[in-house]
C-alpha cells in the first residue's frame, strides 16, 4: 500500500455505546489528520447492544461538527479495513497501563500483518481515562432511575436517551 495517504487515519472500535472518551480521541485525531475514518467493527461473535446502523447514527451525530471525519462499518481485520480506505495510520486510544500492554501486542501484530501501516497512540484525557463501554452499560442497566444525569458525565448527550431506552426494552 505505498500510495496510502499518510495524512489519513482510521480509529476502529465497537463503539457500543460510543463514549465521551471515544469522542475525545476522535476530536483530537481530527486535528492531527486530514481525514479520520471511524471504523465501527462488526464482530459476529459478540452480541452488541446497538445495531451497526444505530452505532453509525450515534457516532455520526456526535461528530457532525467535524467535516474531516467519516463513519463506516467493517467486518474483519482493522488492517484490511485501513488498506481498503487508503489510511496509513491506525489511531488508538490508551486509557490505562493495562490498555498499554494489550495495545502494544495488537500494534506489533498489526505491524507484522501490514508493515506499511503505522500505529499512533493517544493517551486518554484524564477526565475520560476511567470510562469504558462496559461501565456505561452497567450504570444504564442498574441505575435506570438515576442514570440520565449520571450518564451525561460519560456519554455524549445524543447517546443518553437511546441507551436508557434500550435498557427499558430489555427489562
Amino acid at each position: 500500500m505505498p500510495d496510502a495517504n499518510t495524512r489519513n487515519a482510521v480509529y476502529v472500535g465497537s463503539f457500543d455505546p460510543p463514549t465521551l472518551g471515544h469522542l475525545d480521541i476522535i476530536q483530537r485525531g481530527s486535528r492531527l489528520f486530514d481525514r479520520l475514518t471511524v471504523g465501527i467493527g462488526i464482530n459476529p461473535d459478540k452480541q452488541p447492544l446497538f445495531s451497526p446502523d444505530e452505532r453509525i447514527s450515534l457516532v455520526s451525530e456526535m461528530v457532525a461538527d467535524l467535516p474531516n471525519v467519516e463513519i463506516r462499518c467493517f467486518e474483519g481485520l482493522s488492517v484490511t479495513f485501513a488498506r481498503e480506505i487508503d489510511a496509513a495510520v491506525l489511531l488508538r486510544g490508551v486509557r490505562t497501563v493495562s490498555d498499554i500492554e494489550l495495545e502494544f501486542t495488537m500494534a506489533l501484530t498489526n505491524h507484522s500483518l501490514a508493515p506499511e501501516l503505522e500505529t499512533v497512540f493517544l493517551m486518554a484525557s484524564e477526565k475520560y481515562s476511567h470510562i469504558s463501554s462496559t461501565l456505561i452499560k452497567q450504570i444504564a442497566r442498574m441505575g435506570k432511575d438515576l442514570a440520565d444525569s449520571r450518564l451525561q458525565r460519560f456519554v455524549p448527550e445524543c447517546v443518553v436517551e437511546p441507551l436508557l431506552e434500550r435498557y427499558r426494552k430489555i427489562s
